[in-house]
């Protein structure tokens, strides 16, 4: 006869073991969910780079103040443009320039030398600069001969080769005609031959690795005189326009639905693109090509805006406020219902969502959440409209590393016990969460000494929590206590205890 309990003993969730802080996260993503330490600013950030061991970050923000302070609390003045230290996250006293206007975007050179910025403004320290200026990023010097006239907003900024390539809303740049896409020496700050000639904005700019061409994304329906909406590969030198099948991810406007390409990320023989659609159900995903053929690898049909992608270790992190991924062309994930996912991992082999799970909300004025995000190679940086991460306070700005033990899993909920073998007890659990781990491995515990008597992994997300069933092949007769203990590797949680008497 089968005997069944619901008697629960011990507090669900209790976490036992906590290892020592250390480098990676078991299920192969580079990050954990959980953010450092960071100073947050009092209104948008739009760019980000680092370099030389300082995050730098520019918006619409005129001050900063540490993390954990409350708005308008503990203020220094930073106006539109500051730097943090890349390993605590602190504030770069050193670093204080005094500019008119919002920066939009921020590039470092390949070698972590010098930052680029582009944005609105005219003045850097009461000294002109139109809306393009440079830094020295270990003294943050501003640099003498880059200077270029831009004559309205510099949205996106890109270095290639020795060529630093810009776009935005602008259509002079020395008095010379380069509408909305140009390119300056990075030697000698001259304006250089390069021009795509975009009718409408440039929103984003990215060079291939090797510098063979350079990709637009936007608004544009043409590049010269050849049509073409949103998204283009064009020559590194001239600006005229190459061939590039993939552009079909991106669907032609309609009425009802206007896809634009937000942000592109080169990476070796890949080119990464984000899309914002704004229409019910239009294009909002991300998807890449092939560099050197053109062809189109993936694309992933998210619904909820991408604003921006940034490659760290291997994996594709993506800001958006993605709110359905079920059917999703690069692998089903979460269905409409469980709100907004500001933060996501991708695969970049297919685009599939990985093992991230960490979260913002979004505040004005975009109400969108993260706009860019940017990496030192072993970190995230995230700048933005929002005002929380993870649930707590924290505005503007945030960042995430591969220290520590990550997320601990959910504790797990009392076993569901049978008996219809004689001396053989199965336990069924739903299974748990971790927000950066998908894999957890799962012990069934007997008695007061936890002695272990199963074993077994299983895959969960926030979208798919399955159950499992875990066998004690040969239970004492009488009375017996049994709990759950799930691990990732790093932190352990056990569950309370369920009761059941053993025939």
């Amino acid at each position: 006869m089968a005997a069944l309990s619901a008697a629960g003993l011990g507090v669900a969730g209790l976490l036992i073991a906590l290892q020592p802080a250390q480098t990676a996260v078991t299920t192969g993503g580079p990050l954990t969910a959980l953010p450092a330490s960071a100073w947050q600013t009092d209104a948008s950030v739009l760019g980000l780079a680092v370099a030389k061991n300082k995050a730098f970050v520019g918006g619409r923000f005129l001050n900063v103040r540490p993390p954990g302070a409350a708005p308008g609390a503990s203020q220094t003045s930073r106006t539109y443009l500051a730097a943090f230290n890349q390993t605590t996250g602190a504030l770069d006293t050193s670093f204080n320039h005094v500019l008119n206007g919002v920066v939009w975007s921020i590039v470092a050179s390949a070698d972590g030398s010098k930052i680029y910025i582009g944005g609105d403004f005219t003045k850097v320290d009461g000294v002109t600069r139109n809306r393009v200026a440079a830094f020295d990023s270990t003294t943050g010097a501003l640099i003498a001969n880059i200077k270029p006239s831009v004559s309205y907003r510099v949205k996106t900024l890109a270095i290639g080769g020795n060529s630093l390539y810009f776009g935005g809303s602008f259509g002079l740049v020395n008095g010379v005609a380069r509408n909305r896409a140009a390119a300056i020496s990075t030697v000698d700050g001259t304006l250089l031959p390069w021009n795509p000639n975009a009718d409408a904005d440039v929103y984003a700019i990215d060079a291939a690795d090797d510098n063979s061409k350079v990709y637009l994304g936007g608004t544009f329906t043409k590049i010269g005189t050849t049509s073409r909406w949103a998204v283009a590969s064009v020559n590194n030198s001239t600006g005229a326009i190459l061939p590039f099948s993939a552009a079909s991810a991106v669907p032609s406007p309609t009425t009802t639905c206007k896809s634009r390409v937000k942000d592109i990320e080169t990476v070796g023989t890949k080119v990464y693109f984000a899309n914002a659609g704004d229409g019910g159900g239009c294009f909002d995903g991300t998807w890449a090509a092939d560099v050197a053929t053109g062809n189109l690898v993936w694309k992933n049909t998210c619904l909820g805006a991408t604003e921006a992608i940034t490659m760290v270790n291997g994996w594709l992190f993506k800001g958006s406020h993605a709110h359905d991924c079920s059917a999703a062309t690069a692998g089903p994930a979460f269905p409409e219902g469980t709100g907004n996912h500001y933060l996501l991992l991708q695969n970049p082999a297919d685009g599939k969502i990985g093992p991230w799970f960490p979260n913002t909300n979004a505040a004005a004025p975009t109400q969108v959440g993260p706009l860019v995000s940017a990496t030192g190679g072993q970190d995230l940086w995230v700048g933005g409209d929002f005002t929380k991460v993870n649930g707590a306070g924290q505005q503007g700005l945030t960042r995430f590393t591969n220290l520590g033990n990550g997320a601990v899993p959910l504790g797990p909920v009392l076993p569901t016990l049978s008996n219809t073998v004689t001396k053989q007890v199965k336990a069924t659990v739903q299974t748990s969460l971790d927000n950066d781990d998908i894999t957890l491995t799962y012990r069934l515990l007997r008695g007061s000494t936890n002695v272990v008597v199963a074993t077994t992994t299983a895959n969960s997300t926030f979208w798919s929590r399955p159950s499992i069933t875990l066998t004690d092949p040969n239970a004492p007769l009488g009375s017996q206590m049994y709990r759950i203990e799930v691990t990732d590797g790093k932190n352990t949680v056990r569950g309370g205890y369920s009761t059941i008497t053993v025939k």
